[in-house]
């Protein structure tokens, strides 16, 4: 039967698709992607609920049970919105997501975690959360903040525009005077920073937490090196120093 089952299969692809075309036409037909989401999530229990929930909900769901291997599979892989617990067995979530913001990983990232203070949640944000949801929680809250995110992030587009300068996020240039500059890595995640937050001041700290992943001492010269350097490549009047606060990009 399945033999029967596949010589049908080929035959209406020869019907549709004759050999006389090109071949990459036949295959450059495939049904419409789901979205992938990355589950990080120790509990057997929970992850199992969630990634039955997800999938239920037209998602393509993948769990990592430890912070490491969230790390290995989210740098091969693209996926469309992480899920991530604090609680893990060898890195904190909160090590883990320091990391990927470090990596130059900008997917949306839900905290999902049983801890409720108000210092976790400040905490959670700061590091480059997208999103914060506490244990216990319904399913179809969850579902409706990862909705959100992704409707955030398909608005985004993939140009950033601040007045007449543009990062593109796909091809990660920024475009100014008529002129593409290429950045280093480093330099590109924090001209994103800026442009995600135009004519907002950013402090040294909040720089270093988003684009070093770090909370290391703010009084040291790293973020205002880089921003000197961002500063010859796209006009010094673009980025201005707010005294005692830290950096503005002018919108």
């Amino acid at each position: 039967m399945r033999a029967l089952s596949s010589l049908l299969h080929h035959a209406l692809i020869a019907a549709v698709y004759p050999p006389s075309l090109p071949a990459q036409r036949a295959i450059s037909w495939k049904e419409p992607t789901m979205a992938r989401a990355l589950i990080v999530e120790d509990e057997k229990r929970i992850a199992t609920f969630l990634q039955r929930g997800l999938k239920a909900n037209g998602f393509n769901a993948t769990v990592a049970t430890d912070g490491n291997f969230a790390l290995a599979i989210a740098a091969v892989e693209d996926f469309d919105v992480i899920i991530l617990d604090l609680g893990l067995p060898d890195l904190d979530g909160a090590q883990v997501l320091r990391k990927l913001r470090t990596r130059n990983v900008h997917t949306p990232v839900i905290i999902l975690t049983a801890r409720d203070a108000v210092t976790d949640k400040v905490a959670g944000l700061e590091a480059g959360a997208d999103d914060y949801v506490t244990k216990p929680f319904k399913i179809e809250e969850l579902l409706a903040r990862i909705h959100a995110r992704l409707r955030a992030k398909s608005a985004e587009g993939t140009v950033l525009q601040v007045g007449d300068a543009g990062l593109d996020m796909h091809r990660r240039v920024v475009h100014v005077d008529g002129r593409d500059l290429q950045l280093s890595h480093r330099e590109f995640a924090l001209a994103l920073t800026f442009f995600r937050h135009p004519g907002e001041i950013l402090t040294r700290e909040k720089l270093l937490a988003h684009v070093w992943g770090t909370d290391d001492d703010p009084s040291s010269n790293v973020v205002d090196v880089y921003v000197g350097a961002l500063r010859k490549k796209l006009g010094a009047h673009r980025i201005a120093t707010v005294r005692g606060m830290g950096f503005r990009l002018e919108d």
